[in-house]
C-alpha cells in the first residue's frame, strides 16, 4: 500500500507537469531526524528531594559534543531549503497572477494550522493536569516543552513571509540584497553587548540572510561551480567560523550562537549550503531507492506537525514518569544512554496517534488552489495575531496562561486567514468576462506541495 501510495503521488505529478526535488526532500528529512535524535539526548528532567523539578541539558554538559555541534548544528540547513522551496513556490505563484498577500495567506495557513492543533490541546491538557493537583513546576516544565519549538516558527514564518519582498531584491540586485543583510547582522552583534534586546532582531536578519543562500542555489548559482570551489567554499567559512570563536569574539557552542542567532550560524548556513550543493550527486543516487521516497514522502507530508508535537511529547513523557516508580537513571550514566533508543521508540510510538489526528492539517493543498476573497487587512491582521503570542513565548517563554492565549490567538488567524477551496470545490468560471479585466489563474500544481510548503 505504500509503494501504491508512492506510485499515486507519482502520477499525480506526471499529470500537473511538476516534479519534487528529492535531494530537499532527503535533506529536510535529515534535518528533522537529527532534531528529534538530539532532542531525545537533551531532555533530563529531575524530581529534587524538596520537590521541586529542575531540567538538565545532558548533550550540553558532554565536553565531547561541543566540536560535534559544529557538524549537527542543522537549523541553518533549514533556512537554506525554505529559501529554495520558497522563492520557486512564490515564482510560480506569482506568474499564475497570485501577489504577495496571497503567498502570505497560504504560508501562515500552512504554518499555524498545525501549531494551533498543538497549543489548544496543551493547554487543555495542562489546566486539566493543573485542576486535578499536579504539581506546579511538573505543569510549567511540559508548557515549557510546548514553547520551545516556537521560536523556530516564528524565525521560519519571519523569513518565509519576507520572500516576496526579499525575492524581488534578489532580482534586482542579489549581492547587494545579501550584502545588506550580512551588514545587519554584523551591525546588530556588535550592538548586542550595550543594548541586549537588539540582539533579537538577527532571528530576522540571520535567518534571511540564510534563506538567500537558498535563492542562490534555487537560481542555479551553485549548480556550475566544480567540486574543488564548493570544498573551498565549505573550508573558508568553517575556517572564518573557527578564527571568530577562537579568537573569543563568539562562543564555540553553536547551541549558545543560536538563541538568538549571530554570524556563526549564518557561516554554517553558508557551509551548508555548499555542502548541500556538493553531496546532491550522491543524494540523487540514494533517492534512486523506492522505499527512501516513501519514508520520506510520508515524513515530509507531516514534517510540521513531527516538529511541533515530538518535544512536548518527550517533556510531557518525562515529566509524567517523574511522578511514577518507573526506573530513572541519572543523566548522563552508562544506564540514561542505554536508555536513549527506548525513549526514540517511545517518542516515535506517541506520535503516531497526533500525526494520525493532526497531520492532515498540513496535507490540505495551500499551493495548489486560490484563497478566495481574503482582504490584505485580513491578512495582515492575522500575521500580527498570530505572532503576538509566539514571540512573547520564544523571548519570555511559555506559561500556561500565555499557552491558552497563543491558541486563541492562532485560532482567531486561522478564521481570519479563510479557508482554501479545492479546484473541484471551486465556483464555475463566469461565461464570459468583460474586456481588459484579467481573469485570476489558479496558483501552482499540487504535485509541489511537499517541496514548496514543508
Amino acid at each position: 500500500m505504500g509503494f501504491l501510495g508512492h506510485d499515486k503521488a507519482v502520477a499525480g505529478q506526471a499529470a500537473t507537469g511538476v516534479r519534487r526535488d528529492p535531494v530537499i526532500d532527503i535533506a529536510r528529512f535529515f534535518c528533522l531526524t537529527l532534531v528529534v535524535l538530539s532532542h531525545c539526548m537533551m531532555v533530563s528532567p529531575v524530581l529534587q528531594a524538596d520537590g521541586t523539578v529542575t531540567t538538565e541539558n545532558t548533550l550540553m554538559e558532554q565536553r565531547w559534543f561541543e566540536p560535534v555541534l559544529w557538524a549537527l548544528q542543522v537549523m541553518p540547513l533549514f533556512f537554506v531549503l525554505g529559501g529554495i522551496t520558497g522563492l520557486e513556490s512564490w515564482r510560480r505563484l506569482r506568474d499564475r497572477g497570485g501577489t504577495g498577500v496571497d503567498y502570505a495567506q497560504l504560508r501562515l495557513l500552512r504554518l499555524i494550522r498545525p501549531a494551533t492543533a498543538l497549543l489548544a490541546t496543551m493547554f487543555v491538557g495542562l489546566f486539566a493536569a493543573q485542576l486535578l493537583g499536579v504539581h506546579p513546576q511538573v505543569v510549567q516544565l511540559m508548557a515549557t516543552g510546548a514553547g520551545m519549538p516556537l521560536w523556530f516558527l516564528a524565525a521560519y514564518l519571519a523569513a518565509q513571509l519576507s520572500v516576496p519582498l526579499l525575492a524581488r531584491l534578489h532580482g534586482r540586485a542579489p549581492w547587494l540584497t545579501l550584502s545588506a543583510l550580512v551588514a545587519a547582522v554584523i551591525a546588530v552583534d556588535c550592538l548586542r553587548g550595550a543594548f541586549p534586546l537588539v540582539a533579537s532582531l538577527n532571528m530576522v536578519f540571520v535567518w534571511c540572510a540564510v534563506q538567500q543562500f537558498g535563492f542562490f542555489i534555487a537560481d542555479g548559482f551553485l549548480a556550475g561551480r566544480s567540486s574543488g570551489w564548493l570544498v573551498g567554499l565549505i573550508a573558508g567559512s568553517n575556517l572564518l567560523l573557527g578564527l571568530i570563536t577562537g579568537a573569543g569574539v563568539y562562543s564555540g557552542n553553536m547551541i549558545v550562537n543560536l538563541n538568538p542567532p549571530n554570524l556563526c550560524m549564518l557561516l554554517l548556513g553558508l557551509s551548508q549550503a555548499a555542502t548541500l550543493q556538493l553531496i546532491r550527486p550522491a543524494v540523487a543516487w540514494v533517492a534512486r531507492a523506492r522505499w527512501v521516497l516513501w519514508v520520506v514522502s510520508v515524513a515530509g507530508r507531516r514534517s510540521m506537525t513531527i516538529y511541533l508535537w515530538h518535544l512536548p511529547l518527550l517533556v510531557a513523557m518525562s515529566g509524567l514518569l517523574l511522578l511514577t516508580s518507573f526506573p530513572k537513571p541519572a543523566a548522563g550514566t552508562a544506564e540514561w544512554w542505554w536508555a536513549r533508543p527506548l525513549v526514540l521508540l517511545a517518542v516515535v510510538v506517541l506520535l503516531l496517534p497526533v500525526l494520525l489526528l493532526c497531520g492532515r492539517l498540513e496535507e490540505r493543498p495551500t499551493a495548489a488552489v486560490h484563497a478566495r476573497g481574503r482582504a490584505p487587512a485580513a491578512v495582515v491582521t492575522a500575521g500580527v495575531v498570530v505572532f503576538i503570542p509566539i514571540l512573547d513565548a520564544a523571548l519570555n517563554g511559555l506559561t500556561l496562561a500565555l499557552l491558552g492565549g497563543g491558541a486563541a490567538c492562532f485560532m482567531l488567524a486561522v478564521l481570519l486567514l479563510g479557508r482554501v477551496v479545492e479546484p473541484s470545490q471551486a465556483p464555475p468560471a463566469e461565461p464570459s468576462t468583460r474586456a481588459g479585466q484579467a481573469r485570476r489563474l489558479p496558483l501552482p500544481e499540487a504535485g509541489l506541495r511537499a517541496n514548496v510548503e514543508s
